[in-house]
């Protein structure tokens, strides 16, 4: 490996255990980065300080000719972006070659949520085994508080509040929030509760624990959360991010109080969370379009 390759395995720390990102971040970080560096050491340059706007032009060039999305060249500038701004504060780069580059955009896609009736329906599920009580608990957090999955997997014993009903969960970048677990969410917690000495291991702090005894891993509840939506007969796969989806939109369409989403979620941007106004006008524009008597009636003389 070469001194410049080897910088990465030093950023890639950095992101674990300074800045406390995800490991599937990290991950993402990594890939980009990796194919970053193939493209360095075919333009046959060292260090990583020889690289110039120019280079990395002309990177984001070939990655958009090989089909990448606006999105996908979003995130591997920002993946150069951030790991300069590391090789510059440890003093091996003098400036960030990405800093005033800009992808091309991609139209924006809105984050699918299950409508009330939908969502109603999924969580309506059966508990007759410990391992659904646990599912159910789960499901019921992430749609009650708007919990990531990532979130989720890392959440302890000592994490969850059921007598002030709320959770502490440490968010992206390392933040804290504390949020509210709805009556129906502490219900199916207080039941896996009783139900998780017999599944945890000695010393194990995880609130959510396999059959083995160990953190429930993310992949873990995507498969059993597709499992469920088959056999509800949902007529389509649901994914974790679909119940934190939905927990947003239909918190915005019944309060309007797009800051409170924003703090709910952990949004840093509110720009983020303004995403979620698009479905509200989006299930408003459904809504006028079935009742509204002229709407009725161009839609008759269609």
């Amino acid at each position: 490996m070469t001194e410049a390759s080897a910088w990465l395995d030093r950023f890639e720390a950095h992101l674990r255990h300074e800045r406390r990102l995800s490991p599937l971040t990290c991950r993402h970080y990594r890939r980009d980065l990796e194919l970053f560096d193939e493209f360095r050491q075919r333009q046959r340059l060292a260090r990583w300080q020889d690289l110039d706007n120019h280079h990395v032009r002309a990177f984001i060039s070939a990655r958009h000719r090989a089909g990448l999305s606006g999105r996908s060249l979003q995130r591997q500038l920002s993946a150069i972006r951030s790991f300069y701004r590391f090789l510059i504060r440890e003093g091996v780069a003098r400036h960030d070659p990405a800093a005033d580059l800009k992808a091309p955009k991609s139209p924006r896609r809105l984050p699918k949520a299950l409508d009330v009736d939908t969502t109603a329906a999924l969580l309506e599920m059966p508990t007759d085994d410990p391992l659904l009580v646990r599912d159910k608990a789960i499901f019921e957090l992430i749609y009650s508080s708007g919990l990531r999955l990532a979130e989720t997997v890392r959440l302890d014993l000592t994490d969850l509040d059921l007598a002030e009903g709320e959770v502490r969960v440490l968010g992206k970048g390392g933040k804290v929030r504390v949020v509210p677990v709805g009556r129906q969410a502490r219900q199916a917690l207080q039941r896996w509760l009783q139900l998780r000495p017999g599944f945890a291991v000695a010393d194990q702090p995880a609130l959510f624990v396999s059959r083995r005894g160990s953190r429930l891993s993310a992949r873990s509840i995507q498969a059993r959360l597709t499992r469920l939506s088959q056999q509800q007969g949902l007529g389509r796969p649901v994914h974790p991010h679909m119940l934190r989806h939905s927990f947003a939109s239909h918190l915005l369409e019944s309060s309007g109080d797009l800051r409170a989403v924003q703090e709910l979620l952990g949004h840093a941007d509110i720009g983020t969370t303004q995403i979620y106004t698009h479905l509200d006008f989006q299930h408003l524009a459904k809504v006028s379009d079935a009742a509204h008597p002229r709407a009725k009636r161009r839609q008759d003389s269609d």
